[in-house]
């Protein structure tokens, strides 16, 4: 598709805010109204359409592209779309641990140790951590809080989270970035420890740093679409 328009404004609709292109209203691929919660994320979807060159290129609007799914996708089948993050809730990153090499290991502690910790005061649970990658059952409990904790939210904040956990394999560290618990940098380095490990033990590899790079753009991007409905 290519660029049509010159001017980019954002406008009250309802409870929420609208962007429009040339006065016409950004319309969702499913064909709806493009209005979001906050004029802050509303003016940084707006500037993602003022920089679109002479076609649009989606992956450099990922803002638009959460709030679509938002709108289309969360919105009609919120309970489904939930359930499906809550999941993670059962098999949570943080809680498999490599035997060896010990250095990898003790990187791991030094991580998710401290987020294991965080997430135990915050939801009063509790969790089985092992080694390996032989699946573990969590406690009923655990499971059901953290799942409660994502059922309850919205469907822009699950939008948001949603690639959180589904590009980082951490519901934990997901939670964390949306109750500001630490940072989205800081989240980032927990989940992608084994990924940065393998590069240091194999050498620089464009195709994998270049893949991880793209990770990293879509988890802190997704970080941005949850600060911004603040």
């Amino acid at each position: 598709m290519k660029r049509f328009w010159k001017d980019v404004t954002v406008e009250r609709e309802g409870d929420g805010w609208a962007i429009r292109l040339d006065s016409r209203p950004v319309k969702t691929p499913a064909r709806a109204p493009l209005v979001v919660p906050t004029e802050a994320l509303a003016e940084a979807i707006a500037d993602e359409w003022r920089n679109v060159g002479e076609t649009i290129d989606p992956r450099a609007m990922p803002l638009t592209g959460v709030a679509n799914a938002a709108i289309d996708r969360v919105g009609p089948e919120h309970e489904a779309f939930a359930n499906g993050i809550a999941n993670y809730a059962e098999a949570d990153l943080a809680c498999y641990r490599a035997e060896a090499p010990r250095a990898l290991a003790a990187r791991q502690e030094e991580s998710w140790d401290e987020l294991l910790a965080w997430a135990r005061r915050r939801y009063d649970v509790d969790f089985v951590i092992t080694c390996g990658l032989m699946h573990v059952e969590q406690p009923p409990a655990t499971v059901e809080r953290l799942s409660h904790a994502v059922t309850e939210l919205d469907a822009f904040h699950l939008a948001g989270l949603s690639p959180l956990v589904t590009v980082g394999g951490s519901l934990l560290a997901a939670l964390a970035v949306l109750e500001k618990a630490i940072t989205p940098e800081q989240a980032w380095d927990a989940v992608s420890i084994d990924d940065k490990w393998q590069l240091e033990q194999w050498g620089a590899d464009a195709d994998a740093e270049r893949a991880l790079e793209n990770r990293r753009r879509d988890f802190l991007a997704a970080a941005r679409f949850l600060q911004l409905l603040d």
